[in-house]
C-alpha cells in the first residue's frame, strides 16, 4: 500500500464527513424532539365522528335496546326526530324484543357518541381491537400551572373486555401520560386485575354489571353485549 493511502486510512474521516455526521445527528434530534413536542405536547385536536342518517338511525335502535334515549345523547337534524308538527313526543307502544338484548356497537358508533359534546369530540377518541378497547384523551393544562402550563397532555388507556368462565372479564390495562405508563400502585394496584372478579362477590356495582350481562367481547372493531332477560 502506498504511503498516501496508508496515511488516508490512519486518519479516519475526514472533515468533511465529520461535518456532515455532526449535521445528521442535529436533523435527527430536532425532528425527534419536534415530533415528540407536537404528539405528547402539543397534540392536535380529533377529528369528530359524524354518522350518515342511515347510521344514526341504526346507533339509535341500539341505544333504545339498551334503555337511553338517543335524542338525549345523540342528537338528530331538525326534521329526523320523534316529534310531531306540535313539538310533542310521538306516543309509542311498550314491547321486548329479545333480539335487541344482543348490542352491536362500532368503534364509529362509539366515537359517533362521543361527537355528540363537540368540544369533548376533539379531546376524546376510541379504538377497539381484538378483546381491547383503548382511549385517547387531550388534557389542556392551565396557563398558570408550572413548567407544563399552556400545554396539552395527551393520556391512553387500555381496558380488556371478555367473557370467560361464565361471567363478564374487565381489566385495566394501564394509563400512560406523554408515553410513560403510570405505575400500577399509583393506580391503587388495580392495573392487570380483573375488576369483575376482584369486586363482583359483593353488592354493587360490578355485581349487578356481571349479573346482567350474558356476553361481552370486542372483535374486528365492534364491541359486542349481550344482556341478560
Amino acid at each position: 500500500m502506498s504511503e498516501p493511502a496508508v496515511a488516508a486510512t490512519r486518519r479516519g474521516f475526514s472533515g468533511m464527513q465529520v461535518l456532515g455526521l455532526i449535521a445528521l445527528a442535529i436533523v435527527l434530534s430536532v425532528g425527534a424532539t419536534y415530533w415528540f413536542i407536537r404528539t405528547y405536547v402539543y397534540a392536535r385536536d380529533f377529528t369528530p365522528v359524524e354518522l350518515s342518517r342511515t347510521e344514526r338511525q341504526e346507533l339509535g335502535s341500539k341505544l333504545q335496546a339498551l334503555g337511553v334515549d338517543p335524542v338525549a345523547v345523540l342528537p338528530r337534524p331538525k326534521g329526523e326526530d320523534e316529534f310531531d308538527a306540535q313539538g310533542r313526543l310521538v306516543p309509542e307502544k311498550y314491547a321486548e324484543d329479545p333480539g335487541k338484548r344482543d348490542i352491536h356497537l362500532s368503534e364509529r358508533e362509539l366515537n359517533a357518541l362521543v361527537a355528540s359534546n363537540p368540544e369533548f369530540a376533539r379531546r376524546f377518541a376510541i379504538d377497539l381491537s381484538s378483546n381491547l378497547a383503548s382511549a385517547k384523551l387531550l388534557i389542556p393544562v392551565d396557563p398558570e400551572f408550572p413548567v407544563l402550563g399552556g400545554k396539552t397532555l395527551r393520556f391512553t388507556a387500555g381496558l380488556e373486555l371478555d367473557y370467560r368462565n361464565a361471567r363478564p372479564v374487565v381489566i385495566l390495562r394501564g394509563i400512560s401520560v406523554m408515553g410513560v405508563p403510570i405505575p400500577s400502585a399509583w393506580l391503587g394496584g388495580l392495573k392487570n386485575v380483573d375488576l369483575v372478579g376482584e369486586f363482583g362477590g359483593d353488592p354493587g356495582f360490578w355485581k349487578s354489571f356481571s349479573d346482567g350481562v350474558e356476553l361481552i367481547e370486542i372483535r374486528d372493531g365492534e364491541l359486542r353485549v349481550k344482556l341478560k332477560e
